[in-house]
């Protein structure tokens, strides 16, 4: 389906050749999670050239600004993220990436310009009560950027009633969207474990303490934790993504280590996850004598949209897309996003918008521009139907 323009207001299309240039702008020199010093920079430009007052620094890199009736009313918050991936981009396209190794194939470029687009649209069609809080959050990408800018006083500085976020999304296929109410994403713990031993030879085992045994029986063990202690139920998933250790055929190495991710819609469940991870580890070190260290890096809660919240979005998606393409009752996504930090603080909404693209993360992902004033579209109607 394409979607047909008497849908989007005719001044939100007239913004999509704007949001396009800016878009391909931070297209072309991705910047990774608290690094996003040029991305941060024209997104406060970009702010400051409508009149606004941009807020930087909030989190390392994230950017702020509000747009403010000046009458009463409800607080809206809006978020984008803007940093990219640690990996190449294929692509010939004339704004691809200029920075080997980094690369926009997630679409946080595309949530940039739409936000951008939005504040502008509001600039010029202020909301009639309230004021919208505009969120650029640096480091989404498992760089808890969320959770950094919320210590930073993010709400403290820019109270919020109620916030809203959206990530395209290739399952869907362009001109259809999804939101439901509940868990919509999955909660997140990236775990590293560092298994020490005593290194030797390969011929005298017993003069060691072999880690690598240690790492290999919790590498299998790992993943039956869901299987074993799990209501089936229960939507989890745990796995161990990277086992590394050795040098070479004949020497017993002094060191271990394993990486992976857990995953769960409940933060019980998630919580029980980490419980059996640790006995684990700690029952290893007890039966080895080797010494087993669990570190957990990053994790975040399950994505959680309040009722009303969703159905609102719900609403505006129709609004925009016809109802026939919006999906209420889709299953919760196995993918995480720190968004989740922010719902916990405000009720809100995460919805998904629909692109036709190789998969996010994948080098041959495409954002599609055509999607960017039907992204402004969407959060324009969130705005009026709440603020008038």
């Amino acid at each position: 389906m394409t979607v047909s323009s008497p849908v989007v207001p005719e001044a939100i299309h007239a913004l999509a050749p704007t949001m396009t240039d800016w878009r391909r702008a931070i297209h072309a020199w991705p910047e990774l999670g608290f690094e996003e010093q040029r991305t941060s920079a024209l997104v406060a430009d970009t702010l400051r050239a409508l009149g606004l007052q941009a807020h930087t620094g909030l989190g390392g890199t994230g950017v702020v600004a509000v747009v403010d009736s000046g009458k009463p009313g409800l607080s809206i918050g809006l978020r984008a993220d803007m940093d990219a991936l640690p990996m190449d981009e294929d692509s010939d396209l004339p704004f691809r990436s200029q920075r080997p190794g980094v690369a926009h194939t997630c679409g946080h470029d595309g949530h940039t310009a739409a936000l951008l687009g939005v504040a502008r649209h509001l600039v010029a069609h202020p909301p009639a009560s309230g004021r919208v809080v505009l969120i650029f959050q640096p480091a989404e990408e498992g760089g808890r950027g969320a959770i950094r800018m919320i210590e930073d006083g993010l709400f403290t500085r820019f109270a919020c009633d109620e916030v809203y976020a959206f990530h395209n999304m290739p399952l869907l296929g362009m001109g259809r969207a999804s939101v439901r109410i509940g868990a919509t994403l999955q909660s997140l713990a990236v775990f590293e474990i560092t298994v020490e031993g005593v290194g030797g030879h390969a011929a005298a085992p017993h003069k060691a303490n072999d880690p690598l045994q240690v790492a290999a029986r919790l590498a299998v063990e790992i993943p039956a934790i869901v299987g074993r202690h799990i209501d089936p139920m229960e939507t989890a998933l745990i796995n161990v993504g990277s086992l590394q250790a050795g040098t070479t055929h004949n020497i017993i190495p002094a060191t271990a280590t394993l990486s992976g991710t857990l995953r769960a819609l409940s933060k019980d469940v998630h919580e029980a996850l980490l419980q059996r991870l640790r006995a684990l580890c700690d029952g290893h070190a007890a039966i080895s004598g080797c010494r087993v260290q669990l570190h957990l890096p990053h994790a975040c809660p399950p994505c959680v949209n309040a009722p009303e919240q969703a159905a609102l979005a719900a609403s505006a998606l129709a609004d925009v897309l016809g109802p026939e393409h919006v999906d209420t009752d889709a299953r919760a996504y196995p993918f995480s996003d720190d968004f989740s930090y922010m719902l916990e603080q405000w009720p809100g909404a995460y919805l998904f918008l629909g692109i036709d693209s190789a998969m996010c993360h994948h080098p041959t992902f495409r954002f599609d521009d055509a999607l960017l004033p039907v992204a402004v579209a969407v959060f324009d109607r969130i705005v009026r139907r709440r603020l008038g």
